[in-house]
């Protein structure tokens, strides 16, 4: 039985095709532009292509995020909170509280034993600490987001980033780069500065190990350490961070075709 997951974010749009429940036949990330749908049905069609698959011989479509009342490819569509709980479980089963980082908003969430999602506490206000926050410092030091580990590994001391709006960030980023602060110790305060927001975050549930890190910023081995460090705690980062709400979509809607 083949399903499909989409998880329409505010700065990405991810697909997952499913087998049986069990095995990930294709999955895609795209940016979103200023046609969602379009962007959508692309990322869909690039799957199912991709795993060689006829839209017709799909059971069921779940569709998640913040766009996925709209999602007109989805039969239905369930609330990122269970998806990321679901797919987090799916990946690395001993996880008891999922840390997810996305685009527009941070989360954390945990889990009972089978995977469901007992609690959650999430920051949707502001982009601060989160994939777009960490684009708009990448455009400010002329450092590709791939390389911001390696960076921050290198620091000799990070450097206090006092503002948590991005926009008044990215001007004391610049501040800092004309009086010469070298961009290593920048981008570890940046990534402790996240690691602060999201250790702030967490505190207001009662955390439990194993911890998961998923979302897009999960990819940065320097936002990883950041909030290790801060928090005291190891975290598990599974093999598919960026697309962990689709997948769980994709689960969803093989429990749901298999009734």
């Amino acid at each position: 039985m083949i399903t499909l997951g989409i998880d329409m974010g505010s700065n990405t749009v991810k697909a997952v095709a499913l087998k049986d429940g069990r095995d990930i036949l294709a999955a895609r990330v795209e940016k979103t532009g200023h046609d969602l749908d379009a962007i959508t049905q692309q990322v869909v069609d690039t799957v199912l292509s991709e795993a060689g698959i006829a839209r017709a011989a799909v059971a069921h479509v779940i569709a998640t995020g913040y766009g996925r009342v709209s999602c007109t490819l989805a039969d239905a569509d369930v609330s990122e909170i269970t998806c990321h709980a679901r797919g987090a479980h799916f990946q690395i089963p001993e996880a008891r509280t999922v840390i997810d980082i996305g685009g527009q908003d941070s989360k954390v969430i945990t889990l009972a034993d089978n995977g469901r999602a007992l609690d959650f506490v999430m920051n949707d206000k502001c982009a601060a600490g989160t994939g777009r926050f960490l684009e708009v410092m990448s455009q400010a030091l002329g450092v590709p987001l791939n390389e911001f580990a390696d960076f921050s590994r290198r620091s000799s001391e990070a450097i206090q980033i006092s503002n948590t709006c991005t926009v008044f960030a990215e001007s004391e980023v610049i501040g800092l780069i004309a009086r010469k602060q070298s961009r290593e110790d920048i981008i570890a305060g940046l990534h402790a500065s996240i690691a602060r927001r999201v250790f702030a975050l967490s505190n207001r549930l009662r955390v439990e190990n194993a911890v998961a890190l998923t979302g897009g910023v999960a990819k940065n081995g320097g936002v990883k350490d950041a909030i290790e460090k801060v928090s005291g705690r190891a975290l598990l980062v599974p093999p598919r961070p960026q697309v962990n709400g689709a997948l769980g979509a994709a689960l969803i809607a093989f429990d749901r075709a298999s009734k």
